[in-house]
Protein backbone atom coordinates (compact mmCIF):
# COMPACT_ATOMS: atom_id res chain seq x y z
CA UNK A 1 0.00 0.00 0.00
CA UNK A 2 1.09 3.57 -0.58
CA UNK A 3 0.72 6.42 1.88
CA UNK A 4 -2.44 7.62 0.14
CA UNK A 5 -4.14 4.22 0.47
CA UNK A 6 -3.47 3.13 -3.11
CA UNK A 7 -2.08 -0.21 -4.19
CA UNK A 8 0.88 0.97 -6.27
CA UNK A 9 4.28 0.02 -4.83
CA UNK A 10 6.34 2.86 -3.39
CA UNK A 11 8.83 4.54 -5.70
CA UNK A 12 12.35 3.16 -5.54
CA UNK A 13 15.22 5.37 -4.40
CA UNK A 14 17.86 6.46 -6.92
CA UNK A 15 20.98 4.30 -7.07
CA UNK A 16 23.60 6.16 -5.00
CA UNK A 17 25.83 8.54 -6.97
CA UNK A 18 29.37 9.64 -6.22
CA UNK A 19 31.29 6.40 -6.58
CA UNK A 20 34.04 5.38 -9.01
CA UNK A 21 34.52 1.59 -9.01
CA UNK A 22 32.48 -1.59 -8.68
CA UNK A 23 33.08 -5.33 -8.42
CA UNK A 24 30.44 -7.72 -9.77
CA UNK A 25 30.57 -11.14 -8.05
CA UNK A 26 28.47 -13.94 -9.55
CA UNK A 27 28.34 -17.71 -9.56
CA UNK A 28 28.30 -18.48 -13.29
CA UNK A 29 28.97 -17.02 -16.72
CA UNK A 30 25.78 -15.24 -17.88
CA UNK A 31 24.62 -14.35 -14.34
CA UNK A 32 25.60 -10.66 -14.69
CA UNK A 33 24.09 -10.48 -18.17
CA UNK A 34 20.70 -11.69 -16.97
CA UNK A 35 20.31 -8.96 -14.36
CA UNK A 36 22.68 -6.03 -14.40
CA UNK A 37 24.54 -5.70 -17.72
CA UNK A 38 22.62 -2.60 -18.81
CA UNK A 39 23.54 -0.83 -15.57
CA UNK A 40 27.17 -1.89 -16.01
CA UNK A 41 27.18 -0.48 -19.55
CA UNK A 42 25.69 2.77 -18.27
CA UNK A 43 28.38 3.06 -15.61
CA UNK A 44 31.38 2.20 -17.78
CA UNK A 45 30.19 4.67 -20.43
CA UNK A 46 30.23 7.30 -17.67
CA UNK A 47 33.86 6.44 -16.85
CA UNK A 48 33.36 4.16 -13.86
CA UNK A 49 35.60 1.10 -13.50
CA UNK A 50 33.79 -2.23 -13.22
CA UNK A 51 35.47 -5.61 -12.60
CA UNK A 52 33.91 -9.10 -12.70
CA UNK A 53 34.60 -12.10 -10.47
CA UNK A 54 32.99 -15.41 -11.48
CA UNK A 55 33.09 -18.18 -8.88
CA UNK A 56 32.72 -20.99 -11.47
CA UNK A 57 33.16 -21.34 -15.22
CA UNK A 58 29.64 -22.73 -15.63
CA UNK A 59 30.96 -26.07 -16.82
CA UNK A 60 27.82 -27.97 -15.74
CA UNK A 61 25.47 -25.55 -17.46
CA UNK A 62 24.88 -27.04 -20.92
CA UNK A 63 23.17 -30.41 -21.29
CA UNK A 64 25.08 -32.80 -23.56
CA UNK A 65 28.30 -30.77 -23.48
CA UNK A 66 30.94 -32.32 -21.19
CA UNK A 67 32.39 -30.02 -18.51
CA UNK A 68 35.93 -30.14 -19.97
CA UNK A 69 34.55 -28.72 -23.24
CA UNK A 70 31.96 -26.47 -21.67
CA UNK A 71 34.28 -24.58 -19.28
CA UNK A 72 36.57 -23.00 -21.90
CA UNK A 73 33.61 -22.24 -24.18
CA UNK A 74 31.68 -20.45 -21.46
CA UNK A 75 34.83 -18.61 -20.34
CA UNK A 76 35.25 -17.24 -23.86
CA UNK A 77 31.59 -16.28 -24.04
CA UNK A 78 31.89 -14.45 -20.72
CA UNK A 79 34.95 -12.51 -21.91
CA UNK A 80 33.01 -11.41 -24.99
CA UNK A 81 30.03 -10.48 -22.81
CA UNK A 82 32.29 -8.34 -20.63
CA UNK A 83 33.78 -6.55 -23.63
CA UNK A 84 30.29 -5.63 -24.85
CA UNK A 85 29.66 -3.58 -21.70
CA UNK A 86 33.13 -2.08 -21.26
CA UNK A 87 34.59 -4.52 -18.71
CA UNK A 88 38.17 -5.75 -19.17
CA UNK A 89 38.93 -7.16 -15.70
CA UNK A 90 37.51 -10.70 -15.50
CA UNK A 91 38.65 -13.31 -12.95
CA UNK A 92 37.43 -16.91 -12.41
CA UNK A 93 37.84 -18.74 -9.10
CA UNK A 94 37.22 -22.21 -10.60
CA UNK A 95 34.89 -23.54 -7.92
CA UNK A 96 32.84 -26.56 -9.13
CA UNK A 97 29.68 -25.51 -10.93
CA UNK A 98 26.56 -26.62 -9.06
CA UNK A 99 28.51 -27.53 -5.92
CA UNK A 100 29.55 -24.21 -4.40
CA UNK A 101 29.55 -24.39 -0.62
CA UNK A 102 29.20 -21.33 1.56
CA UNK A 103 31.99 -21.19 4.14
CA UNK A 104 35.32 -19.66 5.18
CA UNK A 105 37.21 -20.78 2.08
CA UNK A 106 34.82 -19.04 -0.30
CA UNK A 107 34.67 -15.97 1.95
CA UNK A 108 38.48 -15.74 1.95
CA UNK A 109 38.67 -15.94 -1.84
CA UNK A 110 36.01 -13.28 -2.23
CA UNK A 111 37.62 -11.01 0.38
CA UNK A 112 40.95 -11.41 -1.43
CA UNK A 113 39.46 -10.13 -4.68
CA UNK A 114 37.63 -7.30 -2.92
CA UNK A 115 40.94 -6.16 -1.45
CA UNK A 116 42.65 -6.50 -4.82
CA UNK A 117 40.06 -4.49 -6.73
CA UNK A 118 39.19 -2.10 -3.84
CA UNK A 119 35.71 -1.25 -5.15
CA UNK A 120 33.33 1.35 -3.77
CA UNK A 121 30.40 -0.91 -4.70
CA UNK A 122 30.00 -4.69 -4.75
CA UNK A 123 27.18 -6.13 -6.87
CA UNK A 124 25.99 -9.70 -6.54
CA UNK A 125 23.15 -12.20 -6.77
CA UNK A 126 19.89 -12.74 -4.99
CA UNK A 127 20.89 -14.77 -1.92
CA UNK A 128 17.39 -15.80 -0.86
CA UNK A 129 15.52 -19.02 -1.55
CA UNK A 130 13.25 -17.79 -4.33
CA UNK A 131 12.78 -15.23 -7.12
CA UNK A 132 9.11 -15.02 -6.18
CA UNK A 133 6.23 -17.49 -5.96
CA UNK A 134 7.08 -20.71 -7.76
CA UNK A 135 10.58 -19.60 -8.81
CA UNK A 136 13.24 -21.41 -6.76
CA UNK A 137 16.73 -19.88 -6.65
CA UNK A 138 19.74 -22.12 -7.30
CA UNK A 139 22.02 -23.31 -4.50
CA UNK A 140 25.04 -21.67 -6.17
CA UNK A 141 23.30 -18.29 -6.27
CA UNK A 142 22.26 -18.57 -2.63
CA UNK A 143 25.73 -19.60 -1.49
CA UNK A 144 27.55 -16.89 -3.43
CA UNK A 145 25.15 -14.11 -2.49
CA UNK A 146 25.38 -14.89 1.21
CA UNK A 147 29.15 -15.33 1.10
CA UNK A 148 29.53 -11.95 -0.58
CA UNK A 149 27.73 -10.19 2.26
CA UNK A 150 30.11 -11.79 4.75
CA UNK A 151 33.22 -11.29 2.60
CA UNK A 152 32.55 -7.57 2.34
CA UNK A 153 32.88 -7.39 6.12
CA UNK A 154 35.86 -9.76 6.09
CA UNK A 155 37.69 -7.51 3.63
CA UNK A 156 37.58 -4.71 6.20
CA UNK A 157 38.76 -6.82 9.15
CA UNK A 158 42.45 -7.61 9.60
CA UNK A 159 41.84 -10.42 12.10
CA UNK A 160 39.51 -12.82 10.23
CA UNK A 161 41.86 -13.72 7.35
CA UNK A 162 45.24 -12.33 8.47
CA UNK A 163 47.01 -14.25 5.69
CA UNK A 164 45.60 -11.72 3.21
CA UNK A 165 47.71 -9.03 4.87
CA UNK A 166 50.70 -11.30 4.31
CA UNK A 167 49.82 -11.28 0.60
CA UNK A 168 50.14 -7.49 0.64
CA UNK A 169 46.37 -6.92 0.53
CA UNK A 170 45.41 -4.18 2.96
CA UNK A 171 41.96 -3.84 4.49
CA UNK A 172 39.31 -2.27 2.31
CA UNK A 173 35.89 -0.87 3.20
CA UNK A 174 33.14 -1.23 0.61
CA UNK A 175 30.55 1.55 0.72
CA UNK A 176 27.52 -0.52 -0.22
CA UNK A 177 26.38 -3.83 -1.69
CA UNK A 178 23.67 -4.08 -4.36
CA UNK A 179 22.04 -7.21 -5.69
CA UNK A 180 19.53 -8.40 -8.23
CA UNK A 181 16.53 -9.16 -6.06
CA UNK A 182 12.78 -9.73 -6.17
CA UNK A 183 12.60 -7.04 -3.45
CA UNK A 184 14.34 -4.01 -5.01
CA UNK A 185 14.90 -0.81 -3.08
CA UNK A 186 16.84 1.31 -5.61
CA UNK A 187 16.83 1.94 -9.36
CA UNK A 188 19.45 2.89 -11.95
CA UNK A 189 18.27 4.66 -15.13
CA UNK A 190 19.72 3.19 -18.34
CA UNK A 191 19.67 4.69 -21.82
CA UNK A 192 19.04 2.99 -25.18
CA UNK A 193 22.76 2.56 -25.88
CA UNK A 194 23.22 0.75 -22.57
CA UNK A 195 20.22 -1.49 -23.24
CA UNK A 196 21.63 -2.34 -26.69
CA UNK A 197 25.01 -3.14 -25.12
CA UNK A 198 23.29 -5.41 -22.61
CA UNK A 199 21.56 -7.30 -25.42
CA UNK A 200 24.91 -7.83 -27.16
CA UNK A 201 26.41 -8.92 -23.85
CA UNK A 202 23.77 -11.57 -23.17
CA UNK A 203 23.76 -12.69 -26.81
CA UNK A 204 27.51 -13.36 -26.48
CA UNK A 205 26.46 -16.47 -24.49
CA UNK A 206 25.28 -17.95 -27.76
CA UNK A 207 25.92 -21.64 -27.11
CA UNK A 208 24.33 -21.42 -23.67
CA UNK A 209 21.21 -19.68 -24.99
CA UNK A 210 20.90 -22.16 -27.84
CA UNK A 211 20.67 -24.91 -25.24
CA UNK A 212 17.87 -23.12 -23.39
CA UNK A 213 15.34 -23.11 -26.19
CA UNK A 214 14.63 -22.91 -29.92
CA UNK A 215 14.18 -19.13 -30.14
CA UNK A 216 17.00 -17.25 -31.87
CA UNK A 217 19.76 -16.07 -29.54
CA UNK A 218 19.17 -12.37 -30.27
CA UNK A 219 15.46 -12.75 -29.61
CA UNK A 220 16.08 -14.42 -26.26
CA UNK A 221 18.57 -11.70 -25.31
CA UNK A 222 16.26 -8.84 -26.30
CA UNK A 223 13.34 -10.37 -24.42
CA UNK A 224 15.30 -10.89 -21.20
CA UNK A 225 17.02 -7.50 -21.27
CA UNK A 226 13.70 -5.83 -22.07
CA UNK A 227 12.17 -7.45 -19.01
CA UNK A 228 15.05 -6.38 -16.74
CA UNK A 229 15.15 -2.81 -18.06
CA UNK A 230 11.39 -2.16 -18.15
CA UNK A 231 10.78 1.57 -17.95
CA UNK A 232 14.44 2.33 -18.66
CA UNK A 233 15.47 1.23 -15.18
CA UNK A 234 17.55 -1.57 -13.63
CA UNK A 235 16.45 -2.38 -10.10
CA UNK A 236 18.57 -3.47 -7.14
CA UNK A 237 18.22 -4.29 -3.47
CA UNK A 238 20.84 -2.19 -1.71
CA UNK A 239 22.68 -2.61 1.59
CA UNK A 240 24.41 0.50 2.93
CA UNK A 241 27.59 -0.08 4.92
CA UNK A 242 28.19 3.37 6.38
Amino acid sequence: MTDDGGTHPPALAPFPPGWDSALVIAAHPDDPEYGMAAAVAEWTAAGKRVSYLLVTRGEAGIAGLPPHECAPLRSREQAAACAAVGVDDLVFLDYPDGRIEEGPGLRRDLARQIRRVRPDVVLTLNHTDTWGPGRWNSSDHRAVGRAVLDAVSDADNEWIFPDLLGEGLARHKVRFVAMNSPRPTHQQPVGPDSVAAAVRSLAAHARYLQALGPDPVEEQARRQVGYVTAGGLVRFELYGLG
